[in-house]
């Protein structure tokens, strides 16, 4: 099933916005926490990284600092905005140092892994 992310939902029950086209960011590396309808895709938290976070995350095996061009990824510095695997986040969330959360461009299958009151204590764009 191919889902246009237009029509995708955020955790706020709105359309999904893009989170960054740079770095270009989502699975299928199209600016946005798309799943296009498949059930394995994970990256679904748009987050701000910081220092702290890319060291945490460096230190449980994912290095999101190096360039891999092989894979059209830059490497991130701190305040970019990437699509966060949903566990990724919920990790850091439980050690205390989960990144900002775009609520907005983030996607609402990330309900079926962290309660929205989580996402919206780290949220960016929550009024």
């Amino acid at each position: 099933m191919s889902t246009e992310p237009q029509t995708e939902k955020n955790v706020l029950g709105g359309p999904l916005l893009a989170c960054s086209y740079a770095p270009l960011t989502g699975f299928f590396r199209d600016g946005c926490c798309a799943t296009r309808g498949e059930r394995g895709v994970a990256h679904l938290v748009c987050v701000r990284v910081t220092q702290e976070f890319l060291e945490f995350s460096g230190a449980r095996g994912n290095d999101l600092v190096t360039p891999r061009p092989e894979m059209r990824f830059r490497g991130l510095k701190p305040g970019d905005k990437w699509c966060l695997h949903v566990l990724r986040w919920l990790e850091a969330w439980e050690a205390g140092c989960a990144p900002q959360v775009m609520l907005q461009s983030t996607h609402a299958r990330a309900l079926e892994y962290v309660d929205l009151d989580a996402l919206k204590a780290r949220a960016l764009d929550l009024n």
